[in-house]
């Protein structure tokens, strides 16, 4: 997988057709959706379908974000998967306590297969470090924003600030990666998206999950670093490895190993576009 995933391209489970497209798409994941992006009169064939492609290895990594788990639906979509070559990860949805992660890691513990749990419910966002903490097999997690909204009955997007600062500070806490962000419904209004998605960034995120091949290039155009931020990174990370401890630039900013840190990741982000 890609160092630093940004871009987590959604597609429907039912249509095997558009997996073969997203796995063309450029998208650094691709998540095979058996839950809200399918009709329940096709969920078993979502399986199926799903459970045929990824017999082999892909050429993109792909997860697959299976049923809720307080439901009947995703023990058999955990079974059909079992030993895959071509699943690279499980998104849970509707993760609301420790427990939901610990009964799946459990169940997948021969592949060890990386888990990402959504948080969907105000419950889920109170439980959120605890989540985060609840296994090694989890790698991430993430908001599903639309289930989120209704929960709380919030209108306004600033609404949800507070819940995706907790989900940013969660995630650190537990030394995962930083959250991606929730998809952004509008797949034509790709000015908002590009807003949205700056906004995104200053609170923490990394990356954000999509449901279109378009939104790809305005998602990864935010999060990648411009030419300034990279200048800056390296003018800290050469700066600190003349000298131990912290220092101030030339310009008298200070910096510290916090900063130098940071300027490293953003390095490491600048790597994507580099030959």
């Amino acid at each position: 997988m890609t160092a630093t995933p940004l871009t987590w391209l959604y597609v429907p489970g039912d249509r095997p057709e558009v997996v073969t497209k997203a796995l063309a798409s450029g998208a650094d994941v691709v998540v095979v959706d058996l839950e809200d992006a399918v009709a329940p009169d096709r969920k078993e064939y979502a399986r199926t379908a799903t459970a045929e492609r990824l017999t082999d290895p892909q050429p993109v990594p792909v997860h697959v974000r299976i049923n809720a788990l307080d439901g009947p639906l995703a023990t058999p979509d955990l079974r059909s998967l079992e030993g895959l070559p071509g699943v690279a990860g499980l998104r849970l949805p509707k993760v609301t306590t420790p427990q939901d992660v610990v009964r799946v890691a459990t169940r997948t513990r021969e592949k060890a297969l990386p888990l990402h749990a959504l948080l969907e419910t105000a419950l889920g966002i109170e439980h959120a470090f605890a989540i985060a903490t609840a296994h090694p097999a989890l790698h991430g997690i993430a908001l599903g924003e639309a289930d989120l909204r209704a929960d709380l009955g919030v209108r306004g997007d600033a609404g949800l600030d507070w819940c995706r600062s907790r989900v940013v500070v969660a995630a650190r806490a537990a030394g995962l990666t930083p959250p991606p962000q929730s998809v952004h419904p509008d797949t034509r209004d790709l000015d908002t998206l590009a807003a949205s998605c700056a906004h995104g960034r200053a609170l923490g995120f990394l990356g954000r999950a999509a449901i279109h091949p378009r939104q790809l290039p305005v998602i990864e155009r935010a999060y990648l670093p411009t030419p300034e931020e990279i200048e800056e990174a390296e003018q800290i990370v050469k700066a600190a490895a003349t000298d131990e401890g912290a220092q101030a630039l030339p310009d008298g900013r200070f910096i510290d190993a916090a900063v130098v840190a940071s300027a490293r990741r953003t390095l490491s982000l600048a790597d994507r576009t580099r030959p």
